[in-house]
């Protein structure tokens, strides 16, 4: 069933106090107009998710989708890996994004969806996990121990999908990407009011890595197969295949 998308004018009017970016209500309302308004490519990755799924993910395991927000991940590799004995757990703490995959049709029954944070999910017998544009919002000190958790959770021949807004090493690059990447947004509509706030909202809560930072950490942890499958601006996407 298709559902009315509502338009994203969370930062439109000037803001007295801009308040640390939350996903609450407000933001689960308008999130799929926001997320495909935001994020150069985003259709592009769910497509890919979904060819992953239908490589990787193996009768009788589990697939997690960390930080689903509104499932649309979940969704695509419920269709792409469908006709498999397997589960999908799909997690977010937030309330508002959980009550909104609660909505989906209930023929979807090898999706849980779950409120809970991310890094009390046990992560076992997986052959597929997701972290779509979810690693940037936890704490860096945190990172490492989230993967390794992810690494062991993971069966042989499981992949990890790492998608995330990155910050480059080399200050011209960095530069011209965050250039580039503010010019896409405003083809998408947003003002610079818009992006101006929302960007001081979302500093101290999305921290980018480098690229080599992601890279460091995937091979410390055991990926000895790690594919860079995407770019686009300064947002990447890496396979991870486990052996």
């Amino acid at each position: 069933m298709n559902r009315k998308i509502d338009k994203d004018r969370v930062f439109s009017e000037r803001l007295s106090n801009v308040k640390p970016f939350e996903f609450n209500e407000t933001v689960a309302n308008v999130f799929q107009d926001m997320i495909s308004r935001s994020v150069p490519g985003y259709e592009l990755l769910l497509r890919m998710i979904g060819l992953y799924a239908g490589i990787f993910v193996q009768p009788g395991s589990r697939v997690f989708d960390l930080g689903c927000s509104l499932g649309e991940a979940s969704l695509v590799i419920a269709d792409q890996a469908r006709g498999r004995d397997y589960e999908i757990v799909a997690v977010d703490n937030s309330p508002a994004m959980i009550a909104k995959c609660n909505q989906h049709e209930p023929l979807l029954e090898n999706i849980e969806w779950r409120c809970q944070d991310i890094r009390q999910t046990e992560i076992s017998n997986a052959s597929m996990v997701v972290l779509n544009l979810t690693l940037q919002f936890l704490p860096p000190v945190e990172r490492q121990k989230l993967l390794e958790r992810i690494f062991q959770g993971l069966n042989s021949g499981g992949i990890l999908v790492l998608s995330e807004k990155v910050v480059f090493e080399d200050a011209v690059e960095n530069e011209r990407m965050v250039e580039l990447y503010q010019g896409f947004k405003k083809t998408m509509g947003y003002s610079n009011l818009e992006i101006s706030q929302k960007r001081n909202a979302l500093e101290n809560v999305l921290i980018p890595d480098t690229e080599r930072q992601h890279l460091k950490r995937l091979e410390a942890i055991g990926f000895n197969e790690i594919y860079q499958c995407f770019r686009s601006f300064n947002f990447i996407s890496y396979l991870a295949i486990k052996k």
